[in-house]
């Protein structure tokens, strides 16, 4: 089936993302950089196109990464031994990485001087955003926790196991927002049902663990309300 086919290539995939963060500490410093430079221009509240230049690098820097990562783990597999031709792949690889990481932080520079100086003389006032900005934020805040979490413990398949629960950390990261944004019982409880029946479903297919759903939905709701707090 198409819809089996395209959850299995997904499934790949993020596995590699995994792998990736799990073996590559550069990778786990540009997710970092990642979420800080989220949190960072939602702070100053810069403009939306400048925002979405931001998040562009981020994501051209972490693909570039990978790329890296992966032209290392061919280069190691067609050269058993050291050889100079390796050295120069893995260097030029290397190499693109640098390009892109510095070209990306000297356009963050640009982006950002003016901001974070009008920061600093205004007194550090934390911009505040609409509940729906805020909801966006968190959830890619949640995504790239989960990626970290699940290469820090390195146990289970991504879709299918580890800790923590993303299902979970997703589902209950849209219920906190939706209860921010709604402040109504109804539709608030509505999505913590929803929420609830993911997380149960996770466990009663033995996908996860308790804890691991439980740590989840602890992460999607710690950070969610936390940036709501803090932005809305």
């Amino acid at each position: 089936m198409p819809l089996r086919k395209w959850i299995e290539s997904s499934n790949h995939a993020i596995e590699g993302i995994l792998h990736a963060a799990k073996t590559q500490r550069h990778m786990r410093y540009h997710l970092y950089a990642a979420i800080l430079i989220l949190i960072i221009s939602f702070s100053l509240g810069i403009n939306w196109s400048e925002f979405v230049i931001l998040i562009t690098l981020s994501i051209v820097v972490l693909s570039v990464e990978m790329l890296n990562s992966a032209v290392e783990a061919i280069t190691d597999v067609l050269f058993k031994e050291y050889h100079e031709q390796a050295k120069r792949i893995k260097d030029m690889a290397a190499g693109a990485v640098l390009i892109t990481a510095l070209g990306a932080a000297v356009i963050g520079y640009i982006i950002l001087y003016e901001p974070v100086k009008n920061f600093y003389y205004d007194g550090l006032n934390v911009a505040k955003h609409v509940e729906s900005d805020v909801a966006f934020v968190a959830l890619i805040v949640v995504l790239i926790l989960v990626v970290l979490t699940k290469a820090f413990f390195g146990k289970g398949q991504p879709l299918r196991g580890g800790m923590p629960s993303g299902h979970a950390a997703v589902a209950f990261s849209i219920w906190t927002a939706v209860t921010f944004i709604t402040e109504s019982f109804v539709p608030s409880l509505l999505v913590f049902i929803m929420a609830g029946l993911i997380a149960q479903g996770r466990v009663s297919t033995g996908v996860h663990k308790p804890i691991e759903v439980i740590m989840g939905a602890l992460l999607g709701i710690a950070v969610t309300f936390l940036l709501f707090r803090v932005f809305s």
